[in-house]
């Protein structure tokens, strides 16, 4: 099945992103919270451009939706660089919770005294858990949360434990997903608004994926002994082993589509990672290239453009 991107930027993103320009110099800490089922996807690559090399602490959240190898190996690949630090949080926040704190302050010390304060600011993509972690670290409800992307919408600050100044951030995507990789990852995962989406690409890409990496737990799952090769032909073949049955004895896709995504978010088919390191570096190099090409693409018609002006004005001579 050919399949589309995804782009999904709402005005009120912008506004954050521009907000946030505005103050990151004040910050001391960022706090970066990600999917632990795409923490490459789910990585918002302006944070990288407006962190300003501050340290960053990166929360693998959902950690218990995803494949618990994978969450300790992206773990290790984000240590790998400097300043950063990462953790992993599941369902039980508020037992590991103060882990944040202390990561905090291990990483500006110098910040750390009865007259000092640190400003930590806290961003993530859309629907990826960051109000609700917010709330645990405040020990009350500070900020709104939902099952939706896009609930927070404005800057606030919130006055933690052991001098820390929260700083949320609306859950920003960015203009342009470059990798349509994970323009799918995202829909998949929740990231980006149901109404944005094409439930059959996003179930066959999703099946794709899950086919070469988690075959036993779709076998287990929808009660299949063959698996087939083809992305297709498995939601075909899960949606008539569901009953998903339109007129004329035809399979309903669409339905069957919306069984395979929901039940992917709702970890209902087993604890599953989207994407490995291996996955980002080689899909990194792919994303440069196709931006090289475009870009050169443009300076080929921008060229092509001078050309005819310079011949437009000899003629008129």
């Amino acid at each position: 099945m050919s399949r589309a991107g995804i782009q999904w930027f709402p005005g009120h993103m912008n506004k954050a992103r521009n907000e946030i320009k505005e103050i990151m110099p004040q910050m001391d800490v960022i706090i970066e919270v990600l999917d632990a089922r795409i923490p490459y996807s789910s990585e918002n690559p302006m944070v990288a451009t407006l962190r300003e090399g501050k340290p960053v602490i990166k929360i693998l959240n959902k950690a218990d939706l995803a494949d618990p190898k994978m969450t300790q190996a992206w773990k290790d690949y984000f240590e790998q660089e400097n300043g950063v630090k990462a953790i992993a949080f599941g369902n039980d926040k508020a037992a590991e919770v103060h882990r944040i704190n202390e990561l905090c302050k291990k990483l500006v010390p110098h910040k750390v005294g009865a007259d000092k304060q640190i400003k930590a600011m806290i961003m993530g993509i859309p629907n990826v858990g960051k109000s609700t972690l917010i709330n645990v670290l405040a020990g009350r409800i500070v900020a709104k949360t939902g099952n939706e992307p896009a609930v927070t919408k404005a800057q606030q600050r919130i006055k933690l434990e052991d001098g820390i100044m929260l700083y949320d951030t609306p859950g920003m995507l960015w203009p342009k997903v470059e990798n349509e990789n994970s323009g799918y990852r995202l829909g998949a995962t929740g990231a980006i608004r149901d109404t944005a989406l094409e439930y059959e690409e996003v179930a066959s890409y999703t099946a794709e994926y899950l086919l070469r990496a988690y075959p036993e737990l779709l076998k287990v799952r929808y009660k299949i002994d063959e698996l087939p090769e083809n992305d297709w032909e498995f939601v075909e073949m899960a949606g008539k082993k569901r009953g998903c049955i339109r007129g004329g004895n035809q399979i309903d896709t669409y339905k069957m589509s919306e069984i395979l995504i929901n039940e992917l978010r709702d970890g209902i088919i087993g604890r599953i990672t989207m994407e490995t390191p291996a996955m980002r570096e080689e899909e990194e190099i792919m994303v440069a290239e196709l931006r090289a090409a475009a870009e050169a693409k443009k300076a080929a018609k921008e060229e092509e453009k001078k050309q005819r002006r310079a011949r437009a004005r000899k003629n008129r001579r």
